[in-house]
Order: structure tokens, then C-alpha cells, then sequence
């Protein structure tokens, strides 16, 4: 009853309130004229339109529409032990917080104070929000390894849209190692040219699809220490091929994978290399291919190069480098 919590009439932060009251506070002005047991907030954070003057903290994020601001708890020594955790609020698009628009919540942690705990927070998140294993993920269109190994090849310096776009006809006219090795460098060129690179990339695919036919008897390598003798083929795309098409370890670290793990507090070091092997002390070998993909996704929707979205971002709560 909002009378008793010393309010004139039913506000937007009632139901807020009452999650309150149950472990999950939200910063504000205590009413004192309230007993321990409730705590109501009064001014900005009672009733009306929500201001923007909310304190803010890492600890938890409130949503409000395409707005997402910081809150930190109000609470006493004594309630502060007690409460160990922050709710996220997640609302609807409505400038006013009224209980109709209150859509879920979702237990907050503090910031990870370690590299590994940052990993284990991260890809919690990043499978909510992109559920899926690493085949499910995989922007590229494929059938086989074979398949998705002359993809891979394809994408470098081009978008998986566009890759798509070509492969097609490309299978079509060579669907194994053995027609492609064969394939007239000009003819092969003219498929693949949209895709940039046009006459590197054929001389690759050619190349890869010989070292298949004479090496490993037309069958795309299992082992990372394989995939990388063949022409075109460094470690990010056989970790793709591993970890996509076989369902073996394998952790890609591209540009999206690269930034990502620097602004989150996962690795300092700038070789791709060396933060492979960095994130695969942080990540189980078994999620290190969906955990790359899911990076990569969210690197292209939110967290991009130039200005981060920080204020849509999942992570922003936990994220070092967020600008909310």
C-alpha cells in the first residue's frame, strides 16, 4: 500500500519498491518516515517521469527504452551485508517507470575483479543473448568442411553476406578438392571477384585444394598443426574449421575477438596469437568456438570499432572500458 510507505498517492516506483524489499534496492532518497522494514524513495525516484540525474555506479543497469543508466543500492552497513547482489530493471520504451512496463529481471554481480572471472561473466551473457553452438552461429553458409573452409578463405577483407552471395555458384562448379584444384585460374577468379582480393584469393583456394588432394587424400585436416601447411590457411581459420565444422576446440581471434577481449579486461597483449592462447586459459576448450563467434556478433552489433553502444550494451555493468 503506497500509504504506508508515506506516499500521497500510488507512484511509478511501486513496484520497484517491493523488489526492494526483497534483496534488490535501487539508489534514492530514504523516507524516513517509514519503518526499516519497507524502504520507500521519495522525490525523483518516487513519482513522474525518471530523471536523469540517477547516481550511477558498475553495480547493476537500468533500462529505460533504448536508455540505459547505472543504479547502485541505498542501504545501510547492515543491510549491505545482506545484499550481495543488484537486479537489473529492464523496462519497456516508456519515459514514465509504471509497472506495466516492468518486463523481467536478472541477478548482477560487481565487476569481476579477474581476467577468469571476467571470461566466466562474459560468456554467461553472450549465450543469453546469442544462444546457439558455434555451427548454429556460423554466419557462413556450408555443407562440409571442405565447404566451409573455401568460405573462410573467402571472407577475408569481405562481409559473410557477400561470401554467401558467391559460394553458391562457386560449389556449384567445384563441389570437391579435386575439381578446384583443376579449376582455370581465370574462370575462378570471375566467380569470386565481388568478393575482393580476387586473384590472391584464387591462387589460395587453388593451392588449399591441391595441398588436399596431394597430402591429406581430398579430406580437410582435423589438426590445427595440419590446417596451417596448407596455403591460405592460418590459425583463425582453422580454428573456424575446427571448432565450427568438426566440433573441436578452436578459439578464432579476428579483429572483433581482438577488440573485444582488450575493452573487457580479458588480455593487454595485441599479438592474435598470443591472445589465443590467453583466452584458451580463460574459456573450457569446449565453448572456445561459440565464444569466439558470440564476440565477433556482438563486436559487429554493439561493441563496433570507431563508437560503441555502450548504452544498449548486455555488458555494460561489468565492462571496464563502458561509457555508462
Amino acid at each position: 500500500d503506497p500509504n504506508e510507505q508515506g506516499l500521497d498517492r500510488p507512484g511509478p516506483m511501486e513496484r520497484i519498491n517491493r523488489h526492494v524489499e526483497r534483496g534488490r534496492p535501487i539508489r534514492g532518497r530514504r523516507d524516513e518516515s517509514t519503518s526499516d522494514e519497507r524502504m520507500s524513495f521519495v522525490g525523483e525516484h518516487g513519482a513522474g517521469t525518471l530523471r536523469s540525474e540517477i547516481p550511477t555506479c558498475g553495480g547493476g543497469t537500468l533500462g529505460l527504452g533504448q536508455r540505459r543508466m547505472p543504479i547502485e543500492f541505498f542501504a545501510t552497513s547492515q543491510e549491505r551485508r545482506k545484499i550481495r547482489k543488484l537486479g537489473v530493471v529492464e523496462l519497456a520504451e516508456d519515459q514514465h517507470v509504471h509497472a506495466r512496463t516492468l518486463t523481467r529481471y536478472r541477478d548482477e554481480v560487481g565487476r569481476p575483479r579477474s581476467p577468469k572471472g571476467m571470461a566466466r561473466v562474459v560468456m554467461q551473457r553472450l549465450a543469453e543473448e546469442y544462444p546457439g553452438t558455434a555451427k548454429d552461429l556460423c554466419a557462413l553458409n556450408h555443407d562440409s568442411p571442405f565447404q566451409l573452409l573455401v568460405a573462410t578463405i573467402l571472407s577475408a577483407q569481405s562481409t559473410d553476406v557477400r561470401v554467401n552471395m558467391v559460394t553458391p555458384a562457386l560449389f556449384a562448379a567445384y563441389p570437391d578438392p579435386a575439381s578446384l584444384a583443376r579449376a582455370n585460374p581465370d574462370e575462378l577468379e570471375e566467380i569470386i571477384h565481388s568478393t575482393g582480393f580476387f586473384r590472391a584469393k584464387a591462387r589460395s583456394l587453388i593451392g588449399m585444394a591441391t595441398a588436399l588432394e596431394e597430402r591429406f587424400g581430398g579430406e580437410v585436416p582435423t589438426e590445427l598443426d595440419d590446417l596451417v601447411t596448407v596455403p591460405g590457411v592460418g590459425r583463425k581459420t582453422g580454428n573456424v574449421v575446427r571448432s565450427v565444422a568438426f566440433g573441436l576446440p578452436g578459439l578464432p581471434v579476428d579483429t572483433h575477438v581482438l577488440r573485444l577481449s582488450k575493452r573487457l579486461g580479458l588480455t593487454k597483449l595485441e599479438d592474435p596469437v598470443k591472445v589465443e592462447h590467453e583466452l584458451n586459459g580463460l574459456v573450457p576448450p569446449a565453448e572456445g568456438g561459440a565464444f569466439s563467434l558470440r564476440l565477433i556478433l556482438h563486436g559487429r552489433a554493439v561493441c563496433i570499432a570507431r563508437r560503441p553502444a555502450c548504452i544498449r550494451c548486455i555488458l555494460a555493468a561489468v565492462c571496464p572500458s563502458s561509457t555508462v
